[in-house]
Order: C-alpha cells, then sequence, then structure tokens
C-alpha cells in the first residue's frame, strides 16, 4: 500500500503515513484509509525520525494497605468533659507536670471499671484515655510508689480545697477500709465500720455539701478513735491555708476540747450532741412541758424515707464553757421517734451488762455504765449488776424522742440548721461509692508508699464518680441511671481510626447515649 504525508499547519510538522487498508465507509459513503504513524520527515534533509511509543517504564507506586483501629471512646469523653469543668486537669498538671495524664489515666479506669488497677493494661490498650498509651502494671507501681509523693498530694488537695469550698459547708467523718497485707504499718485493729474482723486504717474525708464532691481526705492508723481526729485535721487544713471552714459533724465527734477548738479556729460548725450529757439534759428539762406546743410545729422531709415528719423545735440561746462563745442549741422533738430511741437504748443497755459481768468494759460505754447500772460487789467477790431502773424511767419518760444540734452559724433558724445538717447524706453516699464502686472494700497494696498512692488515684476517681452521680440527678431523662449504668451505657460509642490518612470518626448515639451527651453537654462529632 502507498505512503501518504499530513502537515500539521499549528506546528508546521510534516508527518509521513503508511496505508493499512482502504475501504468504503457505508455510512459517510465515501473510501477511507487505516493509516499508522511511520514518522515526521525533516524539511530540509528530507530524513524521516521514527516515532516511538511512550511506554511509562516507572514502577507503580505501591499503596500501602488500610488499617483501622477501634478503641471504645464514650468513657473518656465523658470523663473529660467533667474533668476539664472541674479544672482537674490543670491542677494535676501543675502538681504533676510529667506524669498527670497517666495518673489521670488510672483515675478514669477505676471510675468507669471499679476493678483493681492490677487489670489496667488491657483496658488502657482497648480504650482511648487521657495518656493514650498502653500503662503496664510495672508502670502503674512505679506512679503508685514513686511519683505520687507527699508533696505533690498535698500541692494538689491545697488547690482542689480552695477551689471546692467558697461559702460552702463541709461534711467530715471517717470511714475504715479493711485489708489482709501484713507489712503495712498503718493497719491496725481498731472500730470497724463494716464489722470485718480485719486489721484496718482509716479515712477521714471531708464532702462539699452543695457540690456533693469530695473535698479532702487525711489517712490515719486503724486504731484511731473518731473523736480524736478532728484537732489534727483542723491543724492540717490550717497549714494548706484553709482555717475558717464550715463543717457538719454527726455526735461521734463531739467532745468539749472539740467544740473548743472549732471555737479557737473561728470554724463555723454544726454538731450533733448526745442528749446524754448533763447540759443538753437541763436545756431538755426547761423546754420538756412547752417544746410541744403549736407555735413551735413544723413539717420536714423524712431524713429515713423521704416522707413528711412531725417536729417540735425551739432554740435556744448558750454561751459555750470558759470561753463565754455565742452559740445555739437547737433542740427537736418527735413523738414516734421516742419510741424507738428507747427500743435503741434497751438493746444497748442489754449489751452493757454483758460487759459489766465479763468484766470487759468499752470506754465508748463508760457513760451508759454509770447513768444506767447500779454495780456492786458481790459477796463471792465478783460483780452484782443490776439496772438504775428510775434513770430508765426517766429517759423513756422525759429525753427519749429529743435531739439537739449545737451550732455558731447566727441568723439561722432551727429548720435551716437542720436542713444543713440532714444534707450530710452526701457523706454516706459517696462512702458507698468508694466502697462499692470504686474497689475499696479491701485495701490490696502492702507497702505505706504504695497505699498513699492507690489513695489518691482512688480520691480523685471519687471525684469523677460523685460530679456523675450530680449531673444525673439533675436531669430528668437519665436520672432512673445509676453512675455505673451511664459508664456502661457510653461503652458503646467506639472511635474508628484509619491509617493513612489519618483521620478517626465516633460512632453514632443512640437514644440512651444522647440523652446522656446532653445532660452532661459533651460536644459529640460522629
Amino acid at each position: 500500500m502507498p505512503n501518504t504525508t499530513i502537515h500539521h499547519k499549528k506546528n508546521g510538522t510534516t508527518y509521513l503515513y503508511k496505508i493499512e487498508k482502504s475501504y468504503w465507509d457505508k455510512n459517510k459513503k465515501q473510501p477511507r484509509n487505516k493509516q499508522t504513524c511511520i514518522g515526521k520527515i525533516d524539511p530540509k534533509t528530507g530524513n524521516i525520525t521514527p516515532t516511538t511509543t511512550r511506554k511509562n517504564n516507572t514502577p507503580k507506586k505501591q499503596t500501602a494497605a488500610t488499617t483501622i483501629t477501634t478503641k471504645t471512646h464514650g468513657p473518656n469523653q465523658l470523663l473529660t468533659k467533667i474533668t476539664n469543668q472541674l479544672q482537674l486537669t490543670e491542677m494535676l498538671k501543675q502538681s504533676f507536670p510529667n506524669n498527670h495524664q497517666e495518673i489521670l489515666s488510672l483515675a478514669f479506669f477505676i471510675t468507669q471499671k471499679g476493678l483493681p488497677l492490677s487489670r489496667c493494661e488491657l483496658w488502657s490498650q482497648n480504650h482511648t484515655h487521657p495518656h493514650n498509651q498502653p500503662i503496664t502494671s510495672q508502670r502503674v507501681s512505679e506512679l503508685l510508689k514513686k511519683e505520687i509523693t507527699h508533696d505533690k498530694r498535698q500541692h494538689f488537695l491545697s488547690q482542689w480545697l480552695t477551689h471546692l469550698i467558697e461559702k460552702e459547708y463541709l461534711c467530715y467523718d471517717i470511714t475504715s477500709v479493711s485489708s489482709y497485707a501484713a507489712s503495712n504499718e498503718y493497719l491496725y485493729w481498731g472500730y470497724n465500720r463494716d464489722h470485718e474482723k480485719l486489721p484496718q486504717i482509716n479515712l477521714a474525708m471531708l464532702f462539699g455539701q452543695k457540690s456533693g464532691l469530695p473535698a479532702y481526705y487525711r489517712r490515719m492508723p486503724g486504731n484511731i478513735s473518731d473523736v480524736v481526729t478532728l484537732q489534727t485535721t483542723i491543724d492540717t487544713l490550717d497549714f494548706l491555708g484553709q482555717s475558717k471552714l464550715q463543717l457538719v459533724l454527726d455526735q461521734g465527734f463531739y467532745s468539749k476540747s472539740n467544740v473548743d477548738v472549732l471555737f479557737k479556729k473561728q470554724c463555723k460548725f454544726v454538731l450533733m450532741v448526745p442528749t446524754g450529757r448533763v447540759w443538753v439534759r437541763d436545756i431538755i428539762d426547761r423546754y420538756y412541758e412547752s417544746i410541744a406546743s403549736p407555735v413551735n410545729y413544723r413539717q420536714t422531709i423524712s431524713e429515713v424515707d423521704g416522707g413528711e415528719e412531725v417536729l417540735y423545735m425551739v432554740s435556744h440561746p448558750y454561751r459555750w464553757g470558759e470561753l463565754g462563745c455565742e452559740c445555739f442549741v437547737h433542740l427537736f422533738y418527735n413523738a414516734g421517734r421516742a419510741a424507738l430511741d428507747f427500743d435503741g437504748l434497751t438493746r444497748r443497755l442489754v449489751c452493757c451488762k454483758g460487759e459489766l459481768e465479763s468484766g470487759k468494759r468499752k470506754k465508748e460505754h463508760e457513760e451508759l455504765y454509770e447513768r444506767f447500772f447500779i454495780v456492786d460487789q458481790a459477796s463471792g467477790g465478783g460483780l452484782l449488776v443490776s439496772y438504775n431502773e428510775v434513770e430508765i424511767a426517766k429517759f423513756r419518760n422525759r429525753y427519749a424522742g429529743f435531739f439537739c444540734l449545737l451550732t455558731n452559724v447566727v441568723g439561722c433558724s432551727s429548720v435551716e440548721v437542720l436542713e444543713v445538717y440532714r444534707r450530710k447524706e452526701v457523706v454516706e453516699c459517696c462512702f458507698d461509692d468508694l466502697k462499692n464502686g470504686l474497689d475499696m472494700r479491701r485495701l490490696r497494696v502492702h507497702s505505706s508508699l504504695v497505699m498513699d498512692g492507690r489513695l489518691f488515684v482512688q480520691f480523685l476517681a471519687l471525684i469523677l464518680l460523685s460530679q456523675i452521680r450530680v449531673v444525673v440527678k439533675s436531669s430528668e431523662a437519665i436520672r432512673h441511671l445509676s453512675a455505673r449504668e451511664v459508664m456502661d451505657a457510653m461503652e458503646s460509642l467506639v472511635e474508628v481510626t484509619y491509617s493513612g490518612k489519618g483521620g478517626s470518626i465516633v460512632s453514632e448515639a443512640g437514644p440512651i447515649q444522647r440523652s446522656i451527651i446532653e445532660a452532661f453537654d459533651i460536644s459529640q462529632k460522629t
């Protein structure tokens, strides 16, 4: 077949084509050629420069396979929101600049799972958390023993207490934590509030009434009685720059020396006073005939079942001891409570009689021995113990049904003082959370150094769990959920991370999760 040339006007180049085949195009009704370009014709020499077919010999770039990583993310979103709101992250960063993220991650684990820290490593691999790296058991031990030092703990507690207690009543109480450990110098036998036959440590704590959050803690040997701890706690808080406190205390902390200290330190306080004290009985004797007047009649909310409770109440100005400090005794009477008081006294007296007869007297029962028993020497050399029926009848007829609050808060009615005292239920809620929700029914550490680090992380977790309780209680949508159920519900929200592009997404939330997200005001990306 002949060749042909074609000149391109745009670039001025003449190309030589080889005609491969000629055929008739039926559609266009004209002859057509199938051509192949041979090359360019040089206009000066007439030589032909063959054309080459372009072939990309560069190997294709291998695209790496995309990997997908999935981690549980919902609880971290919720707890991070809480720590930022309470400024916990910033305070921990100031006190523990090198380890605050790891410490906060341990607190997140305890809050979320309520399990021993020995199981934290697997959790840290499968969940997002502030440190966002696996935390081995060895690293946990190092943190507790070496990094969470006494000075750093006190620095944080000072900041947290200052942040929390402005115009806040603080409830003070003590709980005990048992342990099987044998080498911890703070473990002693003492009064165990859980009725366990094990050595223990005592944990004194302050709780904010309005905030519902733990404010401070101090660990003590397990054989220290409640009443002697108050003065040291107040002195410790004084060193931390918090001297003028507002405290709510139950009758276990009443003693003349404790009240003296409260006045000397200029603390505001509301204190339950035992009605068995002579000076309290004198006040009851003064108002016994008149307290049941309709003038003193009030309806309140029962602290037992939340129903209505009828109380008669009077406020009596009082000058305290040698100090002559102004205070008020708020006296309350409940006719329905009288029968319960007498029944409770009878049970205690039966136990006390056995203690006297066996010679196993208890220091905390000395007042009962003296008031309600007559003890004589028997002819055989033993003790002849009998009930003082006159005093028992006097208690039943005159003192049963009364209770008394002592306070130096001026300008508050008896109802207002009673409400302040009864809001100390926050203490019981927090102690229940600490032991049943946060794995502190047993102290699973052997050395005091590790114990102190563990208690600090436990305190942080208690703050987080308490705040969850506060938010849940204030939300109609999730009020039916417990704090643990809130954590479990958030477990279904996962973060999916894609390699290469470096992006991640959070799975969509269901109805329960959306209610929780709204209650805690969490920014949710999907």
